[in-house]
């Protein structure tokens, strides 16, 4: 086969693929918002985390919707908007409690551990952080408000139990005492 021939048949693949090898135009049809929207959604979630507590990529993505994947959430890290929210991005963090911006933050490739240790955060001599201790997870919290909740109700309902009960004793006292003295 000449190469002519070769080079038609990749350029016929292509075309019916669509044009791969062509960058693809913003469209009104393509996803943009979507991202917008999914982003919003993680920094909404690391905003909640507490100075000198850390969650990870994964845990992000877990807790938003089994969909998403811990790389989107990096991706969203990565791409945090410089406004008056003021994003925490440096308390996101990889799988086994190190920093992943090394490669990313070129100029500064310790800023992230940096900004984590003037929080309290303290690495061992690997570059981790101990998970553990530092990892932070709004179900917990939410877990702790409802546990005491639910000791608060249980007291109230525990009071309010000994309460009738003294209340029925205190009338059978008084019914057993009355019956005594006809009796006699």
């Amino acid at each position: 086969m000449s190469e002519t021939r070769k080079r038609k048949r990749v350029g016929d693949r292509e075309s019916r693929r669509g044009g791969e090898s062509r960058p693809l135009a913003p469209s009104a049809t393509r996803p943009v918002a979507h991202f917008d929207k999914v982003f919003e959604k993680i920094y909404r979630l690391v905003l909640r985390i507490p100075r000198g507590r850390v969650m990870t990529y994964g845990q992000i993505a877990r807790l938003l919707e089994d969909r998403y994947s811990p790389r989107l959430v990096g991706w969203a890290m990565h791409a945090t908007p410089h406004d008056e929210r003021n994003i925490p991005w440096h308390r996101v963090i990889n799988s086994r409690g190190g920093v992943s911006t090394g490669r990313v933050i070129l100029a500064e490739p310790d800023r992230q551990r940096l900004m984590l240790e003037a929080e309290g955060v303290v690495f061992d001599a690997r570059g981790h952080c101990d998970l553990s201790v530092y990892q932070w997870s709004p179900r917990q919290r939410a877990a702790r408000a409802r546990l005491e909740s639910l000791r608060a109700n249980k007291t109230a309902a525990r009071s309010n139990a000994v309460d009738k009960a003294v209340k029925k004793t205190g009338t059978a006292d008084k019914k057993s005492r009355t019956r005594g003295t006809r009796e006699r």
